[in-house]
């Protein structure tokens, strides 16, 4: 490790502001809210908001985009892996026959 690396006050400021602006972003794809309607799509774009939100939390406040890469390669293995379950989980779930109760 090479020590502490002190982050500017500006650098926390403009990350906030991003933070914000992408949260007054997810309310206004939220449909009850807005009456934006994307379809489908509205889960996609509220899911890939979160993604950038989460991005800016663990680059910044977690420090990882200045730490040792090694964690940044467990974090991205471990979301993907995450991603890989809740695929086949889906992939199960959508292919699935209905059971229709004899009763």
């Amino acid at each position: 490790m090479s020590g502490h690396h002190i982050i500017p006050f500006s650098v926390y400021r403009n990350v906030l502001i991003a933070l914000l602006i992408l949260t007054v972003l997810t309310v206004a794809v939220a449909k009850p809210v807005s009456g934006f309607d994307a379809g489908v799509f509205n889960f996609l774009i509220a899911m890939g908001i979160a993604s950038v939100k989460a991005g800016l939390v663990l680059a910044y406040f977690m420090q990882l985009k200045y730490d040792n890469k090694l964690y940044l390669a467990v974090i991205v293995s471990t979301v993907l892996f995450l991603g890989l379950l809740f695929s086949v989980a889906m992939i199960d779930w959508a292919t699935r026959v209905p059971e229709i109760s004899t009763l």
